[in-house]
């Protein structure tokens, strides 16, 4: 068959990419209770890995051509000028992101039939998966923003609903709340920026808006801009709404994998990326983003610094890795934040996974204080955990070396200030990172007896994804080798056609600075890794119990620097005080009263006429008689 002749087939069949996880979610949904766990597994994996090869197959289509797939699914509707169409697009950037989505996700969906086999809700576990997968699909196929933000709303939805899935806990079921309620303030700001693009630009299809764009220099992109990043602040747990993230680790492990980690959280990088015409000629808003993205990374590392909860690390070092893609955005390496995207998917599902299989083992505990000594009982997790502690800390040639080299890299022309924030933060990612291993699989172990018996690898379910994405995490940052190592930057070609790579018309330093740059990021990698292997395998140092004194800093980090507390007082405690005042006052003595009031009066003066109705008929004459005085009266006057 021909090249044109495969072209017409993905064309046709891009639909199914989504609309396999949404049968998956049917099927699942309706047969929860009647199909056995081994057909649920089945039927949510297989369904998603088709997608996955499908997705395969529009991605070698664009390299093979070039060309962008255009998918017109139907007309959607009009009002006015505005017309929407219900339609899809495939190219360079949204192909990179279905393989993720649909590669990452299929390993977690068979992850998930190990983990979750002892679940009373599989079935009910597999069908939100499944339903998360396609609004995710919807949010990067989608050719305008108004799809998009389908996409957007739906993965919050099956957020809430995956986090709160064990929802009789109720800390668990606020967490889902805090998710929902925090995202709501940053979809709001999205929401009124697509309609702030149709009011300028006329139209909310990418193509039109973006070539318009270019020739528009005098529309309000800043503005607009602003308004986008509200949204990916919420969306991608960035400050000050980044709270809702680490409560999250609620949900089971395998969602705190696909969804807080490999897809949904990096929704918001994925909208700024696409949207980088609009964030490039609003140049005050670029400085902006790189700034919250900034002192994000910095301020969540600090946080993970001393959390014991295994999940919780990996949440903060989530929170701060999003920061790090945020930083190259604003700088406007977008191609490197996009490429940290990708990496991070890798290592970030990987640790998280990991993690997950630990927490199996050890019988569901996640203190890192009564852990220790894992890595002879579980070889597999220990190995692959290494490899993505080795990633995220940016040791080479590991995936994440090259992508947070890469935004270091043009962080350091924007700002030296960023730069070297960016590399303190890069040395105590590795710290903190090492501190986990370290903490997990060295020493002895300091669980109970019973757990210590019961110690034993994950099955091969979830090992297999774990040994896939340590792979990945291995090599996967070879997609974007720099040519000052001999490479030619595969990723950077391949996005060219959509993302500017040399932002503001700089010219950097070349391959001497370069390679100075990436000595001086593995190097603090490397003294944060020997100093935490110092402290946690030679002195055996165990994080305090929780009734023991810190030192006041330590204390500070440990308790998240009170944020949810500040927020509690300075919002959640005068929106409650605010909302009794309305309450007891405006509606209770206001409105209520003036309603009853006016009932009470109504009743009080009919007690009062009717006093008039006597039944004495010579009564009624008189009154009669009066009454046609008066009118007289009035008539002659």
């Amino acid at each position: 068959m021909g090249l044109e002749g495969r072209a017409f087939i993905m064309d046709n069949y891009i639909w199914l990419i989504p609309i396999l996880p949404l049968a998956g979610f049917v099927i699942n949904g309706i047969g929860r209770n009647t199909l056995s766990k081994g057909a649920i597994g089945f039927i949510g994996s297989m369904l998603v890995l088709i997608s996955f090869g499908l997705s395969i197959g529009a991605f070698l289509q664009i390299k093979a051509t070039g060309q962008p797939i255009n998918v017109d699914l139907f007309n959607w509707f009009d009002a006015g000028t505005l017309n929407v169409s219900f339609s899809f697009l495939v190219d360079q950037l949204s192909s990179l992101m279905l393989l993720i989505i649909t590669g990452v996700g299929f390993l977690i969906h068979l992850y998930s039939v190990g983990y979750m086999h002892d679940d009373d809700g599989f079935g009910k576990f597999f069908a939100y998966l499944n339903l998360f997968v396609f609004f995710m699909l919807l949010l990067v196929l989608g050719s305008n923003y108004l799809v998009m933000f389908i996409g957007w709303e739906g993965v919050g939805l099956c957020s809430y609903l995956l986090i709160g899935f064990w929802y009789t806990n109720p800390s668990y079921a606020d967490a889902a709340k805090k998710a929902f309620i925090m995202n709501r303030i940053g979809d709001l700001g999205f929401l009124i920026g697509i309609f702030l693009i149709f009011n300028t630009f006329g139209s909310i299809a990418y193509a039109d808006v973006f070539s318009r764009a270019a020739a528009n220099h005098n529309a309000p992109f800043t503005l607009i801009t602003i308004l986008l990043f509200i949204g990916a602040i919420g969306k991608s747990a960035q400050l000050p709404l980044f709270t809702w993230l680490p409560d999250a680790m609620a949900g089971p492990t395998p969602v705190s994998a696909l969804i807080h980690a490999a897809t949904m959280v990096t929704a918001g990088v994925y909208m700024i990326a696409r949207s980088n015409i609009l964030f490039t000629l609003a140049p005050d808003t670029m400085e902006v983003v790189a700034i919250v993205g900034l002192a994000t990374a910095a301020f969540a590392a600090l946080i993970a610094l001393t959390q014991t909860d295994i999940k919780k690390v990996l949440a903060y070092s989530t929170v701060s890795q999003l920061g790090y893609m945020f930083l190259g955005l604003g700088v406007g390496a977008y191609t490197g934040a996009f490429f940290h995207v990708l990496t991070h998917a890798f290592f970030k599902a990987l640790l998280f996974l990991g993690a997950g299989s630990v927490i199996h083992a050890v019988g569901g505990e996640q203190d890192m204080r009564k852990m220790g000594g894992l890595k002879s009982k579980l070889p597999i997790t220990f190995a692959t955990m290494l490899i993505g502690t080795l990633a995220i800390s940016g040791i080479p040639p590991f995936a994440g070396f090259f992508s947070k080299d890469e935004i270091l890299y043009y962080t350091s022309f924007h700002s030296p200030i960023m730069y070297w924030i960016g590399v303190i933060t890069a040395m105590l990612t590795s710290f903190y990172m090492f501190r986990l291993m370290f903490l997990t699989f060295w020493g002895k172990f300091r669980g109970t007896h019973e757990q210590e018996h019961h110690l034993h690898e994950s099955p091969l379910s979830m090992t297999i994804p774990l040994i896939v994405l340590a792979i990945l995490s291995a090599i996967g940052g070879f997609i974007g080798l720099p040519e000052s190592l001999g490479g030619h930057n595969w990723l950077e070609h391949w996005l060219k056609p959509l993302i500017s790579t040399t932002p503001g018309g700089l010219v950097y330093g070349g391959v001497s600075a370069e390679r100075l740059m990436m000595g001086i990021s593995v190097s603090v990698a490397v003294i944060a890794l020997i100093y935490a292997y110092i402290k946690y395998v030679k002195n055996e140092h165990v994080p305090v119990a929780d009734t023991e004194e810190r030192p006041a800093l330590a204390n500070l980090s440990y308790n998240k620097f009170y944020i949810d507390e500040l927020y509690d007082a300075l919002i959640r405690k005068p929106l409650d005080a605010l909302s009794a005042f309305f309450y007891k006052v405006v509606d209770r003595l206001g409105i209520d009263g003036l309603v009853n009031g006016l009932g009470k009066g109504t009743i009080e003066s009919s007690k009062g006429l009717r006093l008039l109705q006597t039944g004495n008929v010579g009564f009624y004459i008189f009154m009669m008689v009066a009454g046609i005085v008066a009118i007289l009266i009035y008539s002659l006057q």
